[in-house]
């Protein structure tokens, strides 16, 4: 899948995949680990992929 074609979440739906807060997924953003890769209107948007590199990279973890 490429990334024209992969499906953006909102950060709500991010904090729920990696099971932490949403306001964990906006420190996220600020430290660097995470980019958003879009939005809809003012809700920022990010890849599913991303989110999960954001986590590890928070708890420095490997891949």
């Amino acid at each position: 899948m490429n990334a024209s074609t992969t499906p953006l979440i909102t950060g709500a739906l991010a904090a729920g995949e990696v099971e932490v807060a949403p306001a964990t997924i906006r420190k996220w953003v600020q430290l660097g680990h995470l980019a958003r890769a879009g939005s809809r209107g003012r809700t920022l948007l990010y890849r599913l992929e991303d989110v999960f590199a954001a986590e590890r990279a928070a708890h420095g973890r490997r891949p």
